[in-house]
C-alpha cells in the first residue's frame, strides 16, 4: 500500500508520482528540513506547533494527510512547483548520498505532474 498523487482530470493515462508511505514521510521530512521545519515539532505529525507559524509555499504539501484531504488547486500547484524547483536544485549541487538522489527523482517526478495540474487547470490529487 502507498500513496499516488496525480492530476485530477479523470485520465488514467495522465503520469502519477508514487511512494511508499514511509518513503514519502522521508521525502516530506527532507523537504520540511531544507524549509527549516522539523515535521515532528508539528501538529498532525506528533508535535504542537501550529502550521500557522509557518511560512513555505510547500505548507499544503507538508501539512497534507497522507491519504484523503482536499485536493490542492492549480494555483497551490504553481506555488509549489516554484519552490519545489529551487529546492531540487538545491539538493542537486549537494551532491550528496543516495537517499537524497531517490527524493531528487521523486521531486522531478511530482513536479512533472504539477506542471501537468497547472497546464490542465485542475486538481493535485492524492489517493
Amino acid at each position: 500500500m502507498g500513496l499516488i498523487l496525480f492530476p485530477g482530470d479523470g485520465d488514467n493515462s495522465s503520469p502519477d508520482v508514487s511512494w511508499s508511505y514511509s518513503g514519502f514521510a522521508a521525502f516530506r521530512r527532507r523537504l520540511a528540513e531544507t524549509e527549516g521545519v522539523v515535521l515532528s515539532e508539528m501538529q498532525g505529525f506528533g508535535g504542537e506547533r501550529p502550521w500557522s507559524e509557518v511560512s513555505t509555499a510547500l505548507k499544503p504539501l507538508l501539512d497534507h494527510p497522507d491519504d484523503g484531504g482536499d485536493d490542492l488547486s492549480p494555483a497551490g500547484c504553481a506555488s509549489i512547483l516554484v519552490r519545489l524547483e529551487a529546492i531540487t536544485d538545491q539538493w542537486a549541487r549537494e551532491h550528496s548520498d543516495q537517499l537524497l538522489q531517490e527524493h531528487i527523482e521523486d521531486a522531478r517526478q511530482l513536479m512533472g505532474v504539477l506542471r501537468l495540474c497547472i497546464e490542465k487547470d485542475v486538481p493535485l490529487a492524492f489517493l
